[in-house]
């Protein structure tokens, strides 16, 4: 759709995306039971994906640790289910395409063709995330 925010524009692909810092080669699996890429203190039951890169993008450039974003294109070996983080417990429906699964996903190459958010957006997006923490808003559903 034309009228779609980009950040909601499934990729002409189809395939899912993983974002996140790790350095993976194609056919690494990612499985649940590790550190979450975004609270390390967390160890998390599911893989997350989406079908928008920029939302790929987003959560690589979010995620802690060392090295650089990245984006993989990652294959599920299993059932996948909305994440329910971003859909209809904050959003109706799953207008980001959001995604997850409690089996591993197999990774099959890195994306490499894509576009990074501005600092100035990345600070407000950690702001915005701080705001949530403070308030005791920032469930996480996992």
């Amino acid at each position: 759709m034309a009228d779609t925010p980009e950040r909601f524009r499934v990729h002409e692909s189809g395939a899912y995306f993983h974002g996140t810092k790790a350095d993976l080669k194609a056919g690494d699996y990612l499985s649940p039971g590790y550190r979450s890429n975004y609270r390390p203190e967390h160890i998390s039951n599911y893989i997350y994906m989406t079908k928008v890169l920029d939302g790929a993008v987003l959560a690589a450039e979010m995620a802690v640790g060392e090295g650089p974003p990245r984006v993989y294109i990652v294959q599920p070996t299993g059932s996948v289910e909305d994440d329910p983080n971003v859909t209809d417990k904050k959003f109706p429906g799953n207008p980001t395409h959001s995604y997850r699964s409690a089996e591993p996903v197999r990774v099959v190459e890195e994306m490499t063709d894509w576009v990074g958010h501005s600092p100035e957006y990345l600070s407000r997006f950690r702001e915005g995330l701080e705001k949530l923490r403070q308030t005791g808003t920032a469930v996480l559903y996992d």
